[in-house]
């Protein structure tokens, strides 16, 4: 789409939303449900590290409602309780193996999660959260085979495009292990949306937009977009509360304007699912916003308006000089 084109795409929200893509794609709301598998990860057993992720703790994002002692069975009855009070028109749901590495394990057991998640009468598909060096091929061959009947999605976590900040916060792989995983899914015709942590240590706000580029420029179906939030009992938040300069955060505006930058050097085709993140206020030490995550969408989408600009504005323009998207 044209810089100059008289009429802004993708409505009234102005960037390609992945619920509305799914909605009229399968008819009706996709929710996930998530599950947790009880599986681990190469930066926390040993294989490639014991501290993990330096910003990683997974109770941070685990729904209140699970308890890791149920059958995945049980898990999901309780997750469609809870969601379906909350999102009553939803027409599919799909088990989301959130936690941790969820290919990272011996396939037999790997294989026998996915289908006892799908043995259930509720669920359409499966969402599948994991590391870009954890994706063998005798999994991705087997995710391609149940893509032919299920909603499958294969989420990768990236994190940041620029190697200096993976290795600050300790990730254990660059970014070129993503661009590699990334495109074997691809290759396979499975749905990649990969996550991304904005205002990660060593980033700047053109490394950022950089990000945007070097993923558009990938197979990459969808995109969340996450703050860098600090969880207590990690070690970036240990980091933060022993020198505060250490660890920089973004503001709530800041981040706004940030988000509406990305999503101009965005590729259009990329569907965008989340747009940030929100920490259970028990765990959450910094920062402290006023801005829920509902909040985010029309926030931004105003910020679009107000610069007329959408998703892709600057798609491919290479402009991202010191002024380029910096808007008054």
């Amino acid at each position: 789409m044209s810089p100059h084109s008289a009429t802004p795409p993708f409505g009234d929200r102005r960037y390609n939303a992945w619920n509305e893509a799914t909605k009229a794609r399968h008819g009706g709301r996709v929710q996930k449900v998530s599950v947790a598998a009880g599986f681990t990860c190469p930066n926390r057993d040993g294989l490639l590290g014991t501290g993990g992720c330096t910003f990683c703790n997974n109770a941070g994002f685990t729904p209140s409602y699970l308890d890791r002692r149920w059958s995945i069975h049980q898990q999901i009855d309780a997750g469609l309780g809870f969601l379906r009070r909350r999102y009553p028109r939803t027409r599919h749901f799909i088990a989301y193996f959130q936690s941790y590495s969820n290919t990272y394990g011996e396939f037999e057991r790997l294989r026998a999660c996915y289908e006892e998640a799908l043995s259930h009468p509720e669920i359409s598909g499966l969402a599948i959260g994991t590391r870009p060096d954890c994706l063998p091929e005798p999994v991705l061959d087997y995710l391609a085979e149940l893509a032919e009947k299920h909603i499958i999605e294969l989420e990768i976590g990236v994190e940041s495009c620029n190697d200096a900040a993976l290795a600050r916060v300790n990730r254990g792989h660059d970014f070129a292990a993503s661009e590699e995983a990334i495109c074997r899914a691809a290759t396979r015709g499975l749905e990649v949306t990969a996550h991304l942590i904005l205002g990660l240590p060593e980033e700047d706000r053109a490394s950022m937009l950089d990000g945007a580029r070097r993923l558009s420029a990938l197979p990459v179906r969808g995109l969340k977009l996450h703050q860098l939030e600090l969880v207590r009992g990690t070690e970036l938040a240990r980091q933060w509360q022993q020198d505060p300069n250490a660890v920089r955060l973004l503001g709530e505006d800041e981040y706004i304007a940030l988000l509406a930058d990305f999503i101009e050097h965005l590729s259009p085709e990329i569907q965008l699912q989340r747009l940030g993140s929100e920490v259970p206020p028990k765990l959450k030490l910094a920062p402290q916003w006023n801005l829920r995550l509902h909040e985010l969408p029309p926030r931004v989408t105003a910020e679009l308006v107000r610069r007329n600009t959408w998703q892709g504005y600057r798609f491919g323009t290479g402009l991202l000089n010191a002024s380029d998207g910096i808007h008054p």
